[in-house]
């Protein structure tokens, strides 16, 4: 049992022998260096100079007595003692580290790859909205976004969303995309454009694909947050007006017209 205590110690610092002598006093206190010494495997030689890191660490102190004496400040002192110091200078730096950084240049892009790292991003800006939340999502990811969008959602944060499939689920605000199937929305554009936007700050816009690694790209570029969050409201009012009045104008509308009929399908019109 003491061994596996060993590595968590020396994650608060302590070193092997430190923690080997500090639960040995722990057990046996008070007794002298030798002693602590002879349980603990310490080496004699080395025993002293740790006993004395310790004491510098606040972990033992010397009970007077002939022989010199060591005992172990209590676990649960030493633990907290340990917390408030570790609290207080994880303050100290966040506010002083932060000062030192240089203001982030706000057109970095940044490109994700890999199925699970473009999911985190896309929680992750979720989990940062103030205002507002902006989504396009494909149904084989609507399971794995609905608990952070009810997070938002109970924070009070406005969410509005344009799913592709997935016609029983929702998050937050949600419209369907219903007048043209899916799979030909996914054939036009490779795959199932991905989009989380917030606050009118940050986006991350994905694709996830069947034959391909999903990727991404996240920006605080207001260009590109204007662009993926006017995409979604635009969608969205195409949804509502095609429900209003009828997919069949809409069908009549674009299918006879050629330069519409490339703005649709992204195909030459042909007679």
């Amino acid at each position: 049992m003491s061994e596996e205590l060993y590595p968590y110690l020396q994650k608060l610092g302590f070193s092997q022998y430190e923690s080997k002598a500090y639960v040995t006093l722990l057990q046996h206190s008070p007794i002298t260096g030798y002693e602590v010494s002879k349980r603990s495997g310490v080496p004699r030689s080395m025993i002293y100079e740790v006993l004395g890191k310790l004491i510098d660490k606040g972990a033992t102190y010397i009970v007077p007595s002939d022989p010199v004496k060591y005992a172990p400040v209590p676990a649960k002192d030493m633990l907290a003692r340990m917390q408030k110091s570790f609290s207080e200078t994880v303050h100290y730096l966040e506010t002083t580290l932060q000062s030192l950084e240089c203001k982030p240049d706000i057109d970095v892009i940044v490109h994700i790859d890999g199925h699970d790292q473009v999911l985190q991003e896309m929680i992750h800006i979720m989990k940062e909205a103030k205002k507002e939340l902006w989504l396009s999502v494909w149904e084989p990811q609507v399971s794995l976004l609905k608990s952070s969008t009810e997070q938002a959602v109970n924070r009070g944060i406005p969410v509005f969303s344009i799913v592709f499939g997935a016609a029983n689920e929702t998050l937050g605000h949600t419209f369907h995309h219903n007048y043209m199937p899916p799979e030909v929305v996914q054939e036009r554009i490779g795959g199932h454009l991905t989009i989380a936007a917030r606050d009118g700050e940050e986006v991350v816009i994905a694709n996830f694909t069947d034959d391909a690694m999903p990727w991404a790209v996240k920006t605080k570029n207001p260009a590109l947050v204007l662009v993926a969050t006017e995409y979604i409201r635009h969608d969205i009012m195409i949804e509502e007006i095609t429900r209003e009045f009828g997919a069949e104008k809409l069908d009549t509308l674009w299918r006879s017209r050629p330069d519409l009929y490339r703005v649709v399908t992204g195909k030459q019109f042909n007679q």
